[in-house]
């Protein structure tokens, strides 16, 4: 049986691209197995994309203190219809802000509270698209689909 690793972005800028980048060659690492690894545009992701992943990550930038506005509305058309349906899968999180990252990933955290999810893995509050960062990143996407593997 394949579990499924649902990605949902919101990757507007060349860096948070780069960073979704590194994060979904973690996830599809050539030493996982038996996971599938999709990405979804923010703006694009479904309530049946939800309902069918065993685990999730997140990825937006921080505007204005905040996750943006395409992970929001991501969050408030499947929040309810997925609520109780979700409990204990694992999850997790990156956010690039230029100098802030603090408001989007409680907002991020408080939903995932919300949907009971289980945090497997510390956000990645990023200022920079560096190697580090990147490094950081692929580490982020392996441990996801790592935990999912059965």
């Amino acid at each position: 049986m394949t579990a499924t690793l649902l990605v949902v972005h919101h990757t507007p800028s060349p860096v948070t691209r780069e960073l979704l980048e590194a994060v979904l060659a973690g996830a599809n690492d050539p030493d996982i197995e038996g996971v599938t690894v999709r990405s979804v545009p923010a703006l694009s992701a479904t309530i049946s994309d939800v309902l069918s992943a065993d685990g999730y990550l997140f990825g937006t930038p921080a505007n204005f203190g905040y996750m943006s506005g395409a992970l929001k509305h991501f969050f408030d058309t499947t929040y309810y219809p997925c609520l109780d349906a979700v409990a204990s899968r694992p999850y997790s999180m990156w956010v690039h802000g230029n100098n802030d990252t603090v408001g989007a990933v409680s907002a991020i955290a408080k939903i995932a509270t919300g949907w009971a999810l289980e945090n497997v893995s510390a956000a990645l509050e990023l200022t920079t698209a560096d190697k580090a960062a990147k490094d950081s990143c692929y580490e982020l996407g392996g441990t996801l689909a790592a935990t999912l593997m059965s």
